[in-house]
């Protein structure tokens, strides 16, 4: 989830806002056009960093794959905070945070896949397939105004993702003194039933990431906020990716 974004410090209004006080007229002001190039920028950047690690596994390198998951997981967390409380920071950081997911996705997506090989061997690619088709449609829900970023759509949506953070910190609390939450990692209707909720809010964090970029083009924000805009919008991406590979795994576990 990466930072409990969106409703909340990563592209929030108040942030923004702030930015306003450290405008450079010659540099000039946000516009969405430009959060979206960025954003573009930082997609290929992902994806770089994760063909880099997927290939690791085919060239016989596991311990390499397992070392750039990690510095991918830990230096993605890094990057991600100083961002958060240096937006201005977010031009120069903001690529190095993409190509360090690019690095997590592609050893987190490999070690999936092969667990899967035999019986779902499309897995990560249907993941991936279905993580666009959610961003786009979530676009043209906004775009077409169907859902609105209206004062108590984000106070759910705030609530239920500050809940979700709470419970994966509740469950790696209990994991650290050997208790197994079983439904957070099985195959029960439960854990699938879980997942799909989870799913279905990192979806609808879209809608506030798309929202926050549209007010700071209309608020003069800096030109720097559309780097930081774009930073959001990908951490709720990742976020979704990784929960849908999650969903698709507990559906591929009911088959076998």
């Amino acid at each position: 989830m990466a930072l409990f974004k969106s409703s909340n410090p990563t592209v929030a209004e108040k942030v923004f806002k702030n930015s306003l006080g450290t405008a450079d007229s010659t540099a000039g002001t946000m516009t969405i056009g430009g959060a979206i190039g960025k954003f573009g920028f930082l997609l290929l950047m992902v994806m770089g960093g994760a063909i880099y690690t997927w290939n690791l596994l085919g060239k016989g390198q596991s311990s390499l794959l397992q070392t750039m998951m990690m510095v991918g997981i830990i230096g993605g967390l890094i990057t991600a905070m100083i961002i958060v409380f240096k937006p201005h920071l977010a031009k120069y950081i903001a690529p190095l945070y993409a190509l360090l997911e690019g690095f997590a996705l592609g050893g987190i997506s490999v070690v999936i896949q092969a667990a899967f090989a035999e019986k779902y061997p499309g897995i990560v690619l249907q993941a991936v397939g279905l993580t666009f088709a959610v961003a786009l449609g979530m676009l043209a829900l906004y775009a077409f105004r169907v859902i609105r970023a209206t004062q108590k759509f984000r106070a759910i949506i705030f609530s239920a993702t500050l809940g979700i953070l709470i419970f994966y910190v509740i469950t790696w609390i209990l994991s650290l003194f050997h208790v197994n939450v079983s439904f957070m990692y099985d195959s029960s209707l439960l854990g699938i039933g879980i997942s799909l909720f989870i799913v279905a809010i990192a979806a609808l964090n879209l809608i506030l990431d798309f929202d926050m970029i549209e007010k700071g083009a209309q608020m003069g924000a800096p030109k720097y906020m559309e780097w930081y805009g774009a930073f959001g919008l990908m951490v709720t991406m990742v976020w979704l990716y990784i929960e849908i590979l999650k969903l698709l795994s507990r559906f591929a576990g009911r088959n076998n």
